[in-house]
């Protein structure tokens, strides 16, 4: 274990950063009594596995300093107090200029814990070592069950995907959300930008749609979901994110962005890496993690 039992408040040392910890034993998912001790172990044990998905890209955090019971924030900025070892990389957006924080090392996920970061969203692209910004290196899919459909639509649905994306001679990866869904990423050779890589989802999402109108929709408003899978395209926009994989969700249960066994090894890879003394992501329960 990373953290001493029965300690409220201490320094770890990981990677060769000091972390300083506190409230431990502080209550985060109290339908299932998950601690911060038990996510910070979590992300600790996932690092080696997690950290291929998410090195260089600019992390948006969301986070429940008060559990998942309470109203969680987004934080884009990086705020006082952040360890002067968080690598980070600066973004001008329309209306504002933000600092993010890269996860690039195992000491920044149990940092990005500490801080009751439970889900760690980036985009589809990367930073580059001079801090260019690459063009996108996957592209993904997120579909998500409007009311009356499910996983198994889900799943029927990243099949149908996978089908033309195979054509395009695209590797597909499935990723189980850890909400009510399922990511399904391709990954791509950084050059196409964004925008056109946007065009491609979207007409993507299109054909499936008029090739199974009554499974699929690609339209973002909730009145025409009823019954269907939106296959949500518009993640590829350079300026939106998706939660990463491996990454915890903020449910009532501490539920994981899960990839499936046996993905290829050129996108999210499965969950292979996590101890069996801490929360791990279970693809059959759509994610479910488990102390």
């Amino acid at each position: 274990m990373l953290t001493t039992p029965g300690e409220q408040t201490e320094v770890v040392t990981v990677d060769g950063h000091d972390v300083r910890l506190t409230n431990l034993d502080k209550v985060l998912y109290p339908a299932t009594g998950t601690t911060k001790r038990d996510v910070i172990e979590y992300y600790a044990a996932v690092a080696a596995t997690m950290l291929p998905h998410v090195t260089d890209r600019p992390v948006t955090r969301k986070r429940w300093p008060n559990g998942v019971d309470e109203q969680p924030f987004f934080q884009k900025d990086l705020g006082a107090g952040t360890p002067d070892w968080v690598q980070r990389r600066t973004i001008e957006h329309k209306h504002s200029t933000n600092t993010y924080p890269l996860a690039n090392d195992a000491a920044t996920l149990v940092w990005l814990a500490q801080i009751a970061s439970l889900e760690v969203h980036v985009p589809q692209w990367r930073f580059g070592p001079r801090g260019g910004v690459h063009q996108p290196d996957r592209l993904v899919l997120d579909l998500d069950p409007g009311e009356g459909a499910g996983l198994p639509e889900c799943v029927e649905v990243a099949h149908l995907a996978k089908e033309i994306l195979d054509e395009m001679g695209l590797d597909t990866v499935p990723v189980t959300s850890g909400s009510k869904g399922i990511h399904l990423y391709a990954a791509l050779d950084e050059r196409q930008t964004s925008a056109q890589v946007t065009d491609v989802a979207h007409e993507l999402a299109r054909a499936l749609e008029a090739d199974h109108p009554d499974l699929v929709v690609s339209d973002m408003k909730k009145a025409l979901r009823g019954g269907k899978v939106l296959v949500d395209w518009s993640q590829n926009n350079g300026n939106k994110t998706t939660v990463a994989p491996y990454s915890l969700r903020g449910r009532p249960q501490p539920w994981v962005a899960a990839p499936a066994p046996g993905a290829s090894s050129r996108g999210p890879v499965p969950p292979t890496s996590a101890s069996s003394t801490t929360p791990r992501s279970s693809p059959a329960s759509n994610g479910a993690a488990t102390p």
